[in-house]
């Protein structure tokens, strides 16, 4: 597994084989990426639910001002530690926590991103209540994108303050990109 594009294209990514971990297929973050390019300059980016922390990476080696990993696995926290050491990033935060708690720090503290990515574990579908949480606790900036990850599952094409403006298929997993208004 590899950065595919920006700064740190073609640096390895390890902690795919971490028990839990399902990491994004590459065919698949070319595409999310590819629909999200414009919104990546300078964007303060959320990699919930990190796994491997690719996404995130990819994120920041495409432009993103700083991005916060979170998992509840210190394997995967531990592995994405080691791997921004490696590319000597400087404007990461890494968080080994539960989501909620997460979420409720970032409220405590008055954070607002302007890309989230949702790829929760398979078996743990949430991606409703993760949006209808980020927008009550207005963790979200006006026009901020939400990038969510999921398989043969059933999402609005609204929510609130979210309205999806892509979705994609790749077999039996789905990407939907929704904007926060």
């Amino acid at each position: 597994m590899k950065i595919i594009s920006g700064l740190y294209k073609g640096r390895k990514i390890t902690g795919y084989n971490i028990e839990g971990t399902r990491p994004t297929q590459d065919r698949v973050k070319e595409s999310i990426f590819g629909m999200i390019q414009m919104s990546l300059r300078d964007s303060i980016v959320l990699d919930l639910f990190a796994g491997t922390g690719s996404l995130g990476l990819e994120a920041l080696s495409n432009g993103s001002m700083t991005c916060i990993f979170v998992d509840s696995n210190s394997k995967c926290t531990e592995n994405i530690k080691k791997t921004v050491d490696s590319f000597q990033i400087s404007n990461a935060e890494i968080y080994t926590m539960d989501y909620q708690k997460a979420l409720d720090q970032f409220q405590k503290e008055k954070r607002k991103f302007d890309l989230i990515f949702l790829d929760p574990p398979y078996r743990y579908q949430k991606i409703e209540e993760i949006l209808i949480e980020l927008d009550k606790r207005n963790l979200v900036n006006t026009g901020g994108l939400v990038v969510c990850e999921y398989e043969e599952d059933f999402l609005n094409d609204e929510y609130p303050s979210f309205q999806r403006i892509k979705e994609k298929s790749y077999g039996s997993k789905f990407v939907s990109i929704y904007q926060y208004r």
